[in-house]
């Protein structure tokens, strides 16, 4: 059985650190050793509550072209979303979790389902945590004039990343085209939802703009 090994990080920190990346590596190693071959390894850095998976699109594209199932260490280390797990099943994806090899779909999605009520646990904390430093008179968030430089900002980023994973001849495609292009990958927008065609119009138009500047 062949395999393409998925690790996912948070940041970059513990990226370059192994924090986390090692433990999953050993994982998924000892386990296409014993099973198998691992013929590639995608390492992801992307918070657990993004659905946009660059790295995991890398991923697919290649485990369908060798046939290869898709191995990870943690069920959490791949998403907390029950509808992340779902979507990748409906695309076709062989998902092995190293940590329980022998779980059928259903028991994932039980186990998905028990990560994403953590994760909300978790967000509930935050939320509290953070309207209790309000009520003491912290200052919370930016002006507008920040948000809208940093809102550029990602988008900008995310046009630049998601221009990675495109087909050569993209910038000759419809944007609806592209749009089944990505959906096809497992790819997905900012807010974690399918491509349209206007979505893809947005960074599309941002990558030309950036292509002719650099010609100029």
């Amino acid at each position: 059985m062949q395999y393409i090994g998925y690790y996912r990080v948070s940041t970059k920190k513990q990226s370059r650190s192994g924090l986390g990346l090692e433990a999953q590596q050993q994982m998924v190693r000892q386990f296409a050793e014993a099973n198998g071959a691992l013929v590639a390894e995608f390492v992801e850095v992307e918070s657990g509550r993004n659905d946009q998976r660059y790295e995991l699109a890398k991923a697919m594209i290649a485990s369908k072209k060798a046939g290869a199932s898709l191995l990870i260490a943690r069920l959490d280390r791949f998403s907390r979303r029950v509808s992340f797990i779902a979507s990748m099943m409906e695309k076709g994806v062989q998902l092995v979790v190293a940590e329980m090899p022998h779980a059928t779909d259903f028991q994932l999605h039980i186990f998905a389902a028990l990560a994403q009520e953590e994760r909300r646990l978790i967000s509930e904390r935050t939320k509290a945590a953070l309207a209790q430093a309000k009520r003491r008179g912290t200052v919370l968030g930016r002006n507008g004039k920040v948000l809208a430089e940093a809102n550029r900002q990602s988008a900008i980023a995310f046009a630049v990343q998601i221009e990675k994973v495109l087909p050569p001849r993209w910038s000759t495609m419809s944007y609806s085209e592209l749009a089944r292009w990505l959906n096809e990958i497992g790819a997905t927008s900012p807010t974690g939802k399918p491509f349209h065609a206007q979505t893809v119009k947005s960074f599309a138009t941002r990558l030309l703009r950036r292509q002719d500047y650099k010609a100029v």
